[in-house]
């Protein structure tokens, strides 16, 4: 379940000895870390955690089933394929079964289940296994793969054990942190570290929901969905990825901080899905030389590059140009973190904004909008820009042509005189990639059609629904 690229790895398994003895001996020497009330005792501390939180951290063992269409079968009637390979009869699909492991934690007495997506995501069957050797069924509650956070439940008569959640903003830089987690299947593994970094973003997808905070506690696959807590015991980030050459840990983790990860499992538990606040304006970071121009000090903010027309924004007054300085009273340090915070909000709620405009400050209020409308807007523009209309891969599809959850996206319709349709492109394809971009989903694919230029020629990979083969193809952009 878990795929790896030489960079990148969704937290998931290699096991090194490397540096334990060392890492052990300053953990125990350093001060305490400024904390309210008692601080802990490091002597201790770690043993503490563990013991507090293992019997809320779970073994989620997943099973996904395919049925793959036969890759010989457009061959099975040619005479020199059946002279050479003596091909029998073949069938026209044939079925496989992928398994996974990773990790999660209860949320609450009910069995809430809080992991990563691409821990669970897709899969036919989902078994939970506890730290007191019980095992339960689970059913998936909801997920969300912009921010790669998931929640299933199991149930039992009795009220599950369950972790506390903690301020990841509060999180310093330097502060000690713990992993727990199954790297490997090995049950209640425990880690420990240090934060390195925060707000860390665009690690594994640039047009996710990131904040990443960074660690150097040991985080392998298998690891994934796992807690990362601090000396107080309490889930600070939900470990989800590493970064590495070898495929396993080397010293750079990322965690999803916990104030994010509890306001989307909220939603998913509430709801079965994440709705996000859109401020309807596009937006950029602020390079020196910007800063310099429109006459402010750093490049700190975000600068409104386009308004949306009727969007939230252009209600309020927000004009092309505007830099946004502070959000609900908060500054902003860049244009992604604007993007989370108005992600978080409630729709149709009222905030206020503090903007950069002709070299003075102003001060405007903004009820925030639904971020729904941006697809629908993007959406209207792919179709006049290719001339076709595209929709999520279903899970049959998914599985007769072998494909990851949230990969590709299939054709809904298309104009026979567009630009899809002159390059043969018919109802049921599954476009892949654009320009070597894996599309991952239909939000995906609407972002990456819409960033290309007037003209632009764009090669596709893509799969032909009726014989399952793949191929590339060429379209030019309206």
């Amino acid at each position: 379940m878990n795929r790896m690229n030489p960079r990148r790895v969704l937290a998931g398994s290699r096991v090194s000895f490397l540096g334990v003895g060392v890492i052990l001996a300053l953990a125990l020497a350093a001060p305490a870390p400024a904390a309210p009330g008692d601080a802990p005792n490091l002597s201790t501390a770690i043993a503490e955690v563990a013991k507090q939180n293992i019997p809320a951290v779970v073994h989620i063992e997943v099973t996904q089933r395919q049925e793959l269409a036969n890759p010989l079968l457009p061959f099975e009637n040619d005479p020199f394929f059946r002279y050479f390979f003596s091909l029998p009869r073949m069938p026209r699909k044939f079925k496989r079964e992928l398994k996974g492991l990773g990790t999660g934690m209860i949320m609450d007495e009910q069995g809430h289940i809080l992991t990563n997506n691409h821990v669970v995501g897709g899969a036919t069957e989902i078994n939970v296994l506890l730290a007191d050797g019980k095992t339960y069924p689970a059913k998936p509650v909801g997920a969300d793969s912009k921010t790669d956070l998931a929640v299933i439940r199991i149930t039992a008569k009795d009220p599950f054990p369950h972790v506390t959640f903690g301020d990841s903003d509060a999180v310093d830089v330097g502060e000690w942190v713990v992993a727990i987690g199954h790297p490997r299947g090995l049950d209640q593994t425990v880690t420990q570290g240090i934060i390195s970094a925060k707000h860390r973003q665009g690690i594994t997808d640039p047009s996710g929901y990131q904040d990443f905070l960074q660690t150097d506690a040991a985080i392998n696959p298998g690891n994934s969905g796992g807690p990362l807590l601090n000396l107080r015991g309490e889930v600070i980030g939900v470990n989800a990825a590493i970064v590495s050459e070898s495929g396993g840990f080397e010293g750079i983790g990322f965690a999803i901080p916990s104030n994010m990860a509890l306001h989307i499992a909220k939603m998913l538990i509430a709801r079965g899905k994440v709705e996000r606040g859109w401020l309807g304006v596009s937006i950029q970071d602020l390079t020196p030389e910007l800063a310099k121009s429109f006459g402010l000090d750093a490049p700190k903010g975000a600068l409104v590059a386009e308004v949306a027309k009727g969007g939230p924004g252009e209600k309020a007054g927000l004009k092309r140009g505007d830099v946004i300085l502070s959000y609900q009273g908060k500054d902003v340090r860049n244009a992604s973190a604007l993007r989370n915070e108005v992600a978080n909000t409630p729709v149709g709620k009222e905030v206020k904004l503090i903007v950069w405009r002709d070299v003075k400050k102003k001060e405007l209020a903004v009820a925030i909008g639904n971020a729904e409308n941006i697809s629908k807007m993007l959406a209207a523009s792919v179709n006049r820009r290719l001339g076709g209309e595209v929709r999520a891969v279903a899970p049959q599809e998914m599985q007769e042509l072998g494909l990851e959850p949230d990969e590709g996206v299939a054709i809904a319709s298309v104009d026979r005189k567009g630009p899809l349709s002159e390059v043969g492109f018919e109802p049921g394809d599954i476009i892949l990639e654009v320009d070597g971009q894996p599309v991952e989903g239909v939000e995906s694919f609407l972002e990456i059609v819409n960033s290309l230029q007037p003209g632009q020629e764009v090669t596709m990979l893509a799969i032909d629904r009726r014989s399952g083969q793949s191929g590339y193809l060429q379209v030019v952009v309206r």
